[in-house]
């Protein structure tokens, strides 16, 4: 057939009518879809995978509408029927009013997604009246060694003034990345997302101790109070009363301090400015969170506790110091012994003051590292919440809880919360991420997951993390980029091993898995699950499981969010080992299987150098 036949050809069977409605129809629900996908709870990757469906039944399509024709009695093959008496024009008229109706459906699909996108852009996040971010105070000794005290004394203007109702008081993390920033007061304000800043200085000069103290308004930048003191060292927790009280009258805040239990001073009960002074040091510490650093903290809190042996708040936060040293940075039984002195001191802890929330905080540390025990730890942060409703530490910790108890969505409105609270808190951000990577919602996790990176860009698991929504996307390029930017570690290795399972390179991917089990196979039995289950090896998968639990390998607390594992939440073996490990067995799909394109199960090769438990 000539082409100018075959093209009059085409106009008069209405093949090209019938591709420009095909083309607007799946135009218009495309965009459907992406609108509505996230209340429906739809995955992100179901618009892709819907127009590639669309694109491979075009072809079809167009046959079907070469061969066939629309008429009053319904479709008929055109070969059937008599020219004279064919209806394809007014059929033509139809598809023609078929396609402007589409089209104009895509249209305003198309103008509402624009215009909410612009609306959503456009919104300013109120900021509450009452809110402050306790910028860290300056050390102006002159002594770099005195360092603890003034960020001590923040921490604690921190900590009081959140004991004040109806005010929004920015967490620590938050608050002290701010600690040599040039930014000016309105940016700091606007990225804090607070209408005031309290910021100062501490010298400290043998016996005495001077405060310089000033409220500034985040959008002028103008000076609503300030206060100079001069106090002997012996007054100091006296001064500290002083400060908050005179903040939060500033600040307007009518409503009176949380009463009872719920006042956490970290003062020692006998009052002795040493054994604080102590516990400052331990804190400062903490901070810095190294092996080293624990030790040494542990150090200092035991000599608070000797000057003052009632020092709850010291026994509890020896507990969280023992408790760390262990999940961090031992194993065997150094971290068994490690977890002893922990659950000494927790208990101790709560013995003493058993309305003090950071001792049940520690006291659900315990229960969740050591002993693996989710319902426990789960009813002691509950009980921390209580008593500290505005700790985003505690906020954050029950998300995570929630999440291993297969409650996902309420791990993200907790986690959430507690950003409000503590908004540059990259370690949140990741889990964050971890959590929306779980549900499906890709797109949400990737953002978290770069705002830690953007926030913390050299901590570990992060890009670990970011290779992970990669994978889920079955992208293996940006896997690998993802992973290769991971710092060289135990998390390098388990990403770079996740990353070539979907990869072209099977012998490569092989020798990944031999290496992370020679390797890593005794610290890292779940995550070796995980490269099984990547791989469609379910026998592999649970018997990796189960050395996990003989290690009581805490990455058993993501098992009902993680997105490989639950591929195999149909397997009778998932529900027989959630039961083990005292994990609820979940009743209906939470997440979304990976889209990964791995279609062969493990190689003969890997039957032959894969050590099984």
């Amino acid at each position: 057939m000539k082409p100018v036949t075959f093209y009059r050809e085409l106009k008069r069977r209405n093949v090209l009518r019938a591709g420009v409605l095909y083309s607007g129809a799946v135009w218009a629900l495309a965009q459907g879809i992406s609108q509505l996908g996230p209340s429906l709870g739809l995955p992100d990757w179901a618009t892709r995978w819907f127009l590639v469906a669309a694109v491979i039944g075009f072809p079809f399509w167009m046959a079907f509408a070469w061969f066939y024709e629309l008429t009053p009695s319904g479709l008929k093959r055109e070969t059937e029927i008599d020219a004279a008496v064919s209806v394809t024009h007014s059929t033509g008229r139809k598809l023609d009013f078929l396609i402007i109706g589409v089209l104009g459906v895509a249209v305003v699909l198309l103008l509402t997604n624009q215009l909410v996108a612009r609306r959503s852009a456009d919104v300013v996040i109120a900021v509450p009246s009452q809110s402050v971010a306790v910028l860290p105070l300056i050390n102006e000794s002159g002594d770099a060694s005195q360092q603890y005290f003034s960020d001590g004394l923040s921490e604690d203007l921190i900590t009081a003034l959140s004991q004040f109702k109806g005010l929004k008081v920015i967490g620590r993390n938050s608050a002290f990345q701010f600690r040599h920033s040039e930014d000016d007061s309105q940016t700091i304000g606007r990225k804090l997302g607070v209408a005031q800043l309290l910021e100062g200085s501490v010298r400290r000069a043998g016996d005495t101790v001077r405060i310089s103290a000033e409220l500034i308004k985040v959008a002028d930048g103008s000076t609503s109070w300030s206060e100079h003191y001069d106090r002997p060292y012996k007054d100091l927790f006296a001064l500290q009363d002083e400060i908050t009280h005179a903040v939060a009258g500033a600040l307007q805040t009518k409503l009176l301090p949380v009463s009872g239990s719920a006042a956490q001073g970290d003062h020692p009960p006998g009052g002795d400015v040493a054994a604080y002074n102590a516990y400052l040091r331990g804190k400062f510490y903490v901070a810095r969170n190294t092996e080293a650093d624990q030790h040494l903290a542990i150090d200092q809190f035991d000599q608070a506790l000797r000057i003052d042996p009632h020092y709850a708040v010291a026994y509890a936060a020896l507990s969280l110091s023992w408790n760390s040293l262990a999940t961090g940075f031992l194993d065997g039984a150094p971290a068994r012994r490690a977890y002893a002195s922990a659950r000494a001191d927790a208990d101790i802890a709560l013995a003493l003051r058993p309305d003090l929330a950071v001792a049940h905080a520690a006291r659900g540390y315990l229960l969740l590292n050591a002993d693996l025990d989710w319902n426990a730890a789960n009813d002691a942060f509950q009980r921390a919440a209580q008593l500290a409703p505005n700790d985003g530490e505690i906020a954050f910790r029950l998300g995570t809880l929630q999440a291993a108890l297969g409650h996902t969505e309420e791990a993200v409105l907790l986690t959430r919360n507690a950003l409000t609270a503590d908004p540059l808190n990259a370690r949140w951000y990741n889990w964050l991420s971890t959590y929306l990577s779980g549900l499906g919602r890709l797109d949400e996790a990737e953002a978290a997951i770069r705002r830690a990176i953007a926030l913390q860009p050299a901590a570990t698991s992060y890009y670990y993390q970011l290779a992970i929504i990669d994978i889920q996307r079955g992208d293996a390029g940006a896997a690998m980029q993802s992973a290769q930017k991971e710092p060289p570690g135990s998390w390098q290795q388990d990403a770079l091993t996740l990353a070539l399972q979907i990869g072209p390179d099977r012998a490569a991917a092989d020798a990944a898995l031999k290496s992370l089990i020679d390797k890593q196979g005794d610290l890292s039995a779940y995550q070796v699950a995980e490269v099984f289950a990547l791989r469609k090896d379910p026998d592999n998968t649970f018997a990796w499981l189960d050395r996990a639990w003989v290690n009581r390998d805490p990455g058993i607390a993501n098992l009902l969010s993680d997105p490989f594992i639950l591929n195999y939440r149909n397997d009778p073996r998932f529900a027989v080992y959630c039961r083990k490990v005292g994990l609820p067995v979940p009743d209906a799909p939470p997440h979304v299987a990976v889209a990964v394109p791995i279609d062969q199960p493990a190689t003969a090769s890997t039957a032959a150098v894969v050590a099984t438990p």
